[in-house]
């Protein structure tokens, strides 16, 4: 055995020496480990957490509040050519995109989980600048100044600091946003997420009650 080798197995003993338990607490510890492993297998499980991945926007109505607005993309003028990622996710990158995904979709977990959303659900400002961004991405012919010039011959993006929907407004969610604005949209349903058996003995439980 190497001079090396041997470097590397006393650094691997070190480093197990100091993350393992004294041994009268291994097997407390191997239990705690496994039912917190266990929790979070079973969470990304019921969160549907592997769909966060794909580009499908009926992983958007994962959460119930976000119902408004899918059926107003779904049956405005973006519902047939984008997704909801391609206007709300950055698309200059792959790392920016699920960088953005991830702080973006926690923070919306965790609003929706405590139930902190409010009636009428704002767009923060990174979520702006992606939105303008794939704007002009999309629409690049339209707003290209050699395209569409002002009154005063300037260009139009140097005119005002306004975002594309602050003249299309309608565009593509229409302008009554709260959570009420479609109290009978047909959304995509939820999976179950308990076994049917549980379902079934919690109905019992209720109707004895």
């Amino acid at each position: 055995m190497t001079q090396n080798e041997l470097g590397n197995q006393s650094w691997l003993k070190r480093i197990r020496k100091i993350f393992s338990p004294p041994a009268e607490w291994k097997m407390p510890v191997m239990i705690l480990l496994g039912i917190f492993v266990g929790l979070g297998f079973y969470l990304v499980y019921i969160s549907n957490a592997v769909s966060y991945l794909s580009d499908d926007p009926k992983t958007c109505v994962n959460c119930h509040v976000m119902a408004p607005q899918f059926v107003t993309w779904q049956k405005g003028s973006h519902g047939k050519v984008a997704t909801c990622n391609d206007c709300h996710v950055p698309q200059d990158n792959f790392v920016s995109k699920y960088l953005f995904k991830a702080s973006d979709g926690l923070r919306h977990a965790t609003y929706f989980t405590m139930r902190w959303e409010p009636q009428v659900i704002q767009i923060k400002d990174a979520g702006k600048r992606a939105v303008q961004d794939n704007c002009i991405r999309c629409h690049s012919n339209l707003v290209h100044p050699i395209e569409l010039r002002a009154i005063s011959n300037k260009n139009v993006e140097d005119q005002t600091e306004r975002y594309c929907w602050d003249c299309h407004r309608e565009t593509p969610h229409g302008r009554v946003h709260s959570l009420s604005s479609t109290p009978y949209a047909r959304v995509p349903q939820i999976n179950k997420v308990l076994p049917e058996r549980l379902e079934d003995f919690i109905s019992a439980e209720k109707k004895e009650k």
